[in-house]
């Protein structure tokens, strides 16, 4: 017997009508040089019907690609919300990428039409003789440098069009959105997501069980919107009437830290660097004010136990880990604690990686491929699927990166029997010494919970004997001492003797990714060309 229920696809238009009219008054609050600009949902739907009408003008249609070269600000949402929309593909570039990789990732995506912020002019200007003289480029505001000519002006575009685009009817599993990964070995890979599947991540971030957004929360979108679409959270808040607050390029601790006095979220969202930034920052300011804020979500890395501690202890505030990938869209697991866990307990499980979303599902691996028990102890490869998760690459055939149906993540660790994550390491990065596994994550996790360390980052070294042991590259707390042997005192009264480095150095700053990740690759290479400065113990 079939179903007489309707059948009505599940589309971005649909989740933009609803934030339109059923949060018509919600804000979104953009944080400028010279203060902070607002824009209701209703405002910002019409702005993105201008701009649907300006992109049709140009000769965009279903199916052409548009990029966005931008900062998280209003009129980045309104390309989220028109692009999409009108049944073109929104591809949003990652603004932090060498000029080779990004010229790759446009020309690979053919994108016709890039929206660039004007204050990027100078990024952008390195790349634009690299890709198709007839790519258009729109300037989203006056150009200060001159650097790009025969560019037009997104606000003269838009102001010229009037309101009341049609969107159109489109079938749910058409191509809606473009994300490359960031490329931290050979090229980026594209990575499409379609209507239904954002539909489905936005209901998904809603659920207690994730993130829980909801109408009441005002949401500190520090995360990149280039950055898997800021996680999935603008198209979450149209979903549920959620604000939002876009940081631009204010970034840095003492910003941000303004920004929750002011603008009041309940929610912020960040990878763990930003947040240390902010905790150091927090140390020396007398007037911070968490009040706000009900919970911290950090993602992108594996966050500290300190951390979390701090936040809990110092400030009254909760944190949670997200884990995902840009192929995931990126949610799959939240480390939300189980019911009935005393508060003294709870950071048992946020320093996991996460626990399931309901919507995905996640196994471990072993290196032949066989699927490990769900024990909390047997470590291997997660992999993972679900409607959000991609089935392949666009253009790159990698079958590599999957079996049997399920993504292989390239992240080791282990399951539990109630669905919680704890990821040890990457493939790449796992320390095998003497065939036993040594966890660069958690080396890292230990050893910035010492007082004077501001970073820890550990990458595998050969050795003659082991084959491979850890050295741990450190950078300390501005006018803060403490010496290698000091530091590996620390490590040895809470991780096993034999994983404690033998080799230090202490450096100015750890390389970063585009997404704010440790850059081992640069910290290996740097180690192999004889450029660190190392200290042996015995």
């Amino acid at each position: 017997m079939k179903s007489t229920m309707q059948d009505g696809p599940l589309l971005i238009s649909g989740v933009v009508r609803h934030g339109e009219y059923v949060y018509a008054d919600k804000r979104v609050f953009t944080v400028t040089p010279d203060g902070t600009e607002s824009a209701t949902f209703f405002e910002i739907s019409k702005r993105a019907e201008r701009l649907a009408a300006a992109l049709t003008a140009l000769g965009v249609a279903r199916g052409d690609r548009v990029a966005t070269f931008m900062w998280n600000n209003q009129a980045h949402m309104e390309t989220y919300v028109a692009v999409p929309s009108m049944g073109a593909i929104l591809h949003t570039l990652n603004i932090r990428l060498f000029p080779e990789q990004l010229a790759y990732i446009i020309n690979h995506a053919a994108d016709k039409v890039i929206i660039v912020d004007a204050s990027l002019e100078a990024l952008f200007a390195r790349v634009r003789d690299q890709i198709p003289a007839e790519t258009v480029i729109i300037l989203r505001g006056p150009s200060t440098e001159g650097l790009l000519s025969g560019t037009l002006s997104y606000d003269d575009l838009v102001d010229a069009q009037q309101p009341g685009f049609d969107w159109p009817d489109l079938d749910e599993r058409d191509a809606a959105i473009m994300c490359y990964t960031s490329g931290t070995t050979g090229n980026p890979k594209g990575v499409v997501y379609s209507h239904r599947s954002t539909w489905l991540h936005s209901l998904a971030a809603t659920t207690a069980n994730s993130l829980g957004l909801c109408e009441r929360d005002r949401c500190l979108l520090i995360v990149p919107m280039f950055h898997v679409n800021a996680w999935g959270n603008v198209f979450t808040a149209l979903f549920c009437g959620a604000e939002l607050i876009m940081p631009q390029m204010f970034l840095q601790g003492a910003p941000i830290l303004s920004m929750i006095k002011e603008l009041r979220p309940t929610i912020a969202l960040g990878v763990p660097t930003i947040w240390n930034d902010v905790l150091k920052v927090a140390e020396s300011s007398p007037d911070v004010d968490f009040t706000s804020v009900r919970v911290i979500v950090a993602g992108g890395s594996a966050v500290p136990r300190f951390m979390i501690e701090q936040f809990r202890d110092v400030h009254n505030v909760d944190l949670v880990q997200g884990w995902g990938m840009t192929e995931t869209s990126p949610l799959a697991a939240v480390s939300v604690p189980p019911a009935g866990v005393a508060r003294e307990d709870d950071i048992d499980y946020r320093v996991k990686a996460g626990r399931i979303v309901a919507g995905v599902e996640v196994r471990v691996t072993d290196d032949e491929g066989h699927v490990a028990p769900r024990d909390g102890k047997t470590v291997g490869e997660f992999e993972i699927r679900g409607p959000w998760v991609t089935g392949s690459y666009y253009g790159d055939d990698d079958p590599a990166k999957f079996r049997d149906g399920w993504l292989r993540t390239g992240d080791i660790g282990t399951l539990d029997a109630e669905g919680f994550m704890v990821v040890t390491d990457r493939t790449k990065d796992v320390i095998k010494s003497g065939g036993e596994w040594i966890s660069s994550v958690e080396l890292e996790a230990t050893v910035m919970a010492h007082p004077a360390v501001f970073e820890a980052c550990v990458i595998a070294v050969p050795d003659e004997r082991w084959q491979e042991r850890p050295l741990c590259c450190v950078v300390l707390n501005p006018g803060a001492g403490a010496s290698a042997a000091e530091l590996r005192k620390f490590l040895a009264e809470r991780v096993a003797k034999w994983w404690l480095p033998e080799r230090w150095s202490f450096i100015d700053a750890v390389p970063k990714t585009s997404v704010g990740k440790f850059d081992k690759k640069v910290l290996r290479q740097r180690y192999a060309d004889g450029e660190l400065s190392v200290e042996t113990l015995h």
